[in-house]
């Protein structure tokens, strides 16, 4: 639905502001972008296994992709790549991969830690290529910022991989509350019952670096420190400050973008933990819960809203969840307080209608089916104006609007100010420090 024309107008000052003197001196790299000899999109992957193998092989349902180049500091996982793209070269170093693929590759997708999606997104935007971005964009506000600049800069085709945003169920929640079906939405309550947070000590313990993984790679920007056995790579970085982001970050872009995408909202101007604050330096907390207060748009029934997450073990209050069905009620998903009614939309699954009495019968929209990974292929090899549907533009503030909660958790109850266009939380410096991380020398943006 096209939003309203205030809102449009709102989100394109915020947009132009945003950039400040981009426009000034742009960086045009648009011709850097030769045709494919063979007419298919050349791909390059920073990430051998994991997530990226989920975008690798999405991707490679594609009939007009084709995988060229992979980059991963663990060379233990390139054996499944050459299994199933024999052709596919294989590099340790993503820098080098760059440097030498850069005449044969069109775009790339960055799926690996979160720390590490604003460097090689930045690299390969600058190169002109096509980026698609796991969420989130990246592991602190500046980061993210200069990537949905870089995109505009460039005129590359991004798009984040909020792959629920595509999806029927998150499509056919948006139409529901954009038709009017619940009225205007007075508040939004989120949920996630993941655990990405560790309330332990960082064990003080060193273990030897197996052969085949670049310890020091795969630190990239962040500080040395010794390597422990299974407390960093592979499975649990996202509990880890310097490289991940957490339950919210984790989960956050896909679940704040029903409502951000619903409600049309942009930056939020104030964010407040309620939740308890990391006992360290280096992990997240559990059980965190965070309140955000939006400026309202056409679909809000007052001049602000609020939205408020929660995860682990935290929960909306049993008045939020009596709306809805409690004993139903999912491990995931948003509750939306309308004026006429309430949406509960448990993610990935079919959104419900309360009082189930005055909706039933509710016919839903039907929705044509979308692919998220194919929309952001076909946009490359079709140019032009369209955009994919999770392009940086619009997957930038809504990561920013997530970090700006995460970073919220080392200061609990406090109520921070958000001025989105000058980057920066207007009434803590302590908290304003963290909006951009501290790099390791040489590593800086």
């Amino acid at each position: 639905m096209t939003p309203p024309l205030s809102a449009s107008l709102t989100r394109r000052r915020f947009l132009t502001q945003a950039t400040g003197t981009l426009f000034a001196a742009p960086f045009i790299t648009t011709g850097m972008r030769a045709a494919s000899p063979n007419g298919k999109l050349r791909h390059a992957a920073f990430g051998a296994a994991g997530m990226s193998m989920a975008d690798m092989t999405a991707m490679s349902n594609h009939p007009l992709w084709e995988l060229a180049a992979v980059c991963d500091v663990d060379t233990r996982k390139f054996d499944q790549i050459k299994k199933k793209w024999p052709n596919a070269k294989c590099y340790q170093d993503w820098q080098e991969m760059l440097e030498k693929e850069a005449g044969n590759i069109d775009s790339v997708n960055v799926s690996t830690p979160d720390h590490m999606h604003g460097p090689m997104g930045l690299k390969a935007m600058e190169l002109g290529k096509h980026v698609y971005g796991q969420k989130p964009l990246a592991q602190n506000l500046h980061e993210c910022r200069k990537l949905m600049l870089k995109a505009r800069e460039t005129g590359v085709m991004t798009q984040m991989g909020i792959q629920v945003s595509s999806s029927f169920t998150e499509r056919l929640a948006v139409a529901i509350i954009q038709q009017g079906t619940i009225g205007k939405v007075k508040e939004v309550h989120t949920f996630s019952n993941k655990f990405w947070g560790d309330m332990d000590p960082v064990p003080q313990k060193s273990d030897p670096v197996p052969a085949q993984f670049d310890w020091q790679k795969w630190l990239g920007t962040a500080t040395d420190r010794p390597y422990i056995e299974g407390y960093y790579h592979p499975g649990q970085w996202r509990k880890r400050r310097d490289f991940g982001t957490g339950t919210l970050g984790d989960m956050g872009c896909h679940m704040f973008s029903g409502w951000f995408r619903a409600l049309d909202l942009a930056a939020p101007i104030g964010v407040k933990s309620k939740g308890p604050a990391p006992l360290n330096a280096t992990n997240w907390a559990i059980d965190a819960v965070v309140e955000y207060t939006f400026k309202g748009t056409a679909h809000t029934a007052a001049d602000t809203v609020k939205v408020t997450w929660y995860d682990g073990n935290a929960r909306p209050p049993a008045e939020v969840m009596a709306l809805a069905d409690p004993a139903k009620f999912p491990g995931q998903g948003s509750i939306y307080i309308g004026t006429e009614g309430v949406l509960l939309s448990p993610h990935t699954s079919t959104p419900l209608l309360y009082p189930r009495d005055k909706f039933t019968g509710f016919k839903y929209p039907k929705l044509e089916p979308r692919d998220h990974w194919a929309d952001f292929i076909d946009c490359c090899l079709k140019g032009g104006s369209q955009k994919p549907s999770a392009n940086f533009d619009y997957a930038g503030p809504l990561t920013e609007a997530v970090l700006l909660g995460c970073l919220a958790s080392a200061f609990p109850n406090e109520d921070l100010k958000w001025d989105a266009p000058a980057l920066k939380i207007t009434n803590s410096e302590a908290a304003n420090a963290l909006v951009k991380r501290q790099y390791r020398p040489g590593t800086e943006i």
